[in-house]
This record gives structure tokens, sequence and C-alpha cells, in this order.
């Protein structure tokens, strides 16, 4: 459920998200709700991302990745499809400097094949360019879906062990983790969905085992700071067990 906090509630260093996922949802409706085209609710989605961007990494989260076009947004119609990869190579020639300047590593997650050939040079500068940034990663999923992503990783696996790389045995959790194409980052403390749907939508779907759930009724192009440090308070108030009793989770904040 959607939850409202209390804009007195701090965001303490211990109880912040290392890593933050969102589903950006509701450019259309929002623009519907306003009599413009699909296209100009999207516009004004990326000025949402500047302001969550910019939030996150005031609020030092270490890893940002928002779900930009997942692999079933090829279905709509397409002139909405044609209008979003000119938007997404403009923003890309636009951003990608200030997140240099930033001190931010810009990585780009899902199958690039689909995507025109000059969009995928431009994301592979972008991503040289930012590289050895460290102050936050923001990861963009592009044309990425869950079910790619576990089986892009299986593949790579199975690859290893028909060369005699691995032995069957040698396959466990971590090794398929550290596949995927964000495995060397840490796991998402934090998911973020907005417009009101409560579902994951094939989004990380190995990632998000553990990861708290946030849902907002605000629509993408509205969700700013304030929606933004309203999610990161709610995250404060969680209690994460991971499989673990209040007492044993008690204990082991007696004993730190």
């Amino acid at each position: 459920m959607t939850e409202s906090v209390s804009a007195e509630i701090p965001v303490s260093a211990g109880s912040r998200p290392r890593h933050v996922a969102i589903i950006m949802d509701g450019n259309n409706r929002w623009a519907k709700a306003r009599r413009l085209s699909g296209v100009s609710g999207h516009k004004a989605g990326v000025k949402a991302v500047r302001s969550v961007v910019e939030t996150c990494a005031r609020e030092g989260v270490e890893v940002l990745t928002l779900f930009a076009f997942s692999s079933e947004n090829w279905r709509r119609p397409a002139e909405e499809v044609s209008a979003l990869m000119r938007l997404f190579l403009f923003a890309l020639e636009r951003e990608v400097k200030k997140l240099h300047r930033n001190d931010i590593c810009l990585r780009i997650i899902g199958d690039r094949t689909a995507f025109s050939a000059n969009l995928q040079e431009q994301m592979a500068r972008a991503e040289e360019l930012t590289c050895d940034n460290t102050r936050m990663t923001l990861v963009i999923a592009a044309n990425y879906g869950g079910h790619w992503d576990i089986t892009q990783a299986t593949r790579k696996v199975a690859e290893k062990v028909r060369t005699g790389e691995l032995a069957p045995s040698d396959i466990t959790d971590d090794l398929i983790q550290q596949h995927l194409s964000i495995g060397d980052l840490p796991m998402p403390d934090l998911m973020i969905r907005t417009a009101g749907e409560q579902r994951i939508s094939n989004f990380m779907l190995w990632h998000l085992a553990y990861t708290e759930l946030y849902f907002s009724p605000v629509y993408w192009p509205d969700f700013r700071e304030q929606e933004m440090s309203q999610a990161l308070q709610a995250y404060a108030g969680r209690k994460r067990r991971f499989g673990q009793t209040d007492d044993q989770i008690a204990g082991v904040s007696s004993e730190q």
C-alpha cells in the first residue's frame, strides 16, 4: 500500500537504502488527464528523472535503477515507440555530461540488439565517459525484462559448463547472481512503483526477493523530491527480517 509518512522523520545513514529501484509508471495517464500527447507525458517524465537522481545522490543512495523501457513495451503503438527512442537518444546526449560533472556512473542494462546502431553507440559512449565515477551508479533498464535477465545469465553459466570451465555441482544461487546484468552491485533494498499499480511487471525478478516494496499513487511526471523523500522515510520505518524473527533481529542489533 501507499504510505503517508511525516516529513519530520529523518532518514538516518543506517536506515538509508543502498540500492533503490523504480518502475516509472503513469506518463501516459498523466498526459491524458491534461489532454496532451503521450510523448508529452514521456518528456515530462524526463524532468522527474532529473529530480529523483539529484535527490538520491544527495541522500547518499549508492545505486538507483530506473525501469525506462521494458521488453514488453515494443507492443505499444509504433509511433509511440519511435518517439520514445528519439527521446531516449536526446536524453542520453543531453544528460550524460551533467551526470559526469556530478560524479555519477551510468550503466544501461537490457538487450541492446533491438536498438538502432546510433542509439547503441551513444549508450556505449555514455557508459565509457562515466565509468570511473563513484558518487552514485545510475542504472537504466532499457529493453529489459526479468525473464530475459535470468535467461541470459543461465545461458552464460550453461556455456561454461559445456566448455568444462564449471561443473554442474558448481552452480549456486550466488553464481547465477554474478551473471545477472548487475550482479556486481548490491541487491535493491527498496522498489518504488508510481501511478498506483501494485505489481512488479517482470522487473528484476531475481533481485527483488527480499526487497521492500513501496507503491505511490502519484504519476511519474509528478514524482519529485518530496515524493522521493517520503519513500525513503517510509523505508526507514520498515523492519527487514530476511526470514528471521523479531527476537533474532533484536539480538543482532544488540551485538552491534
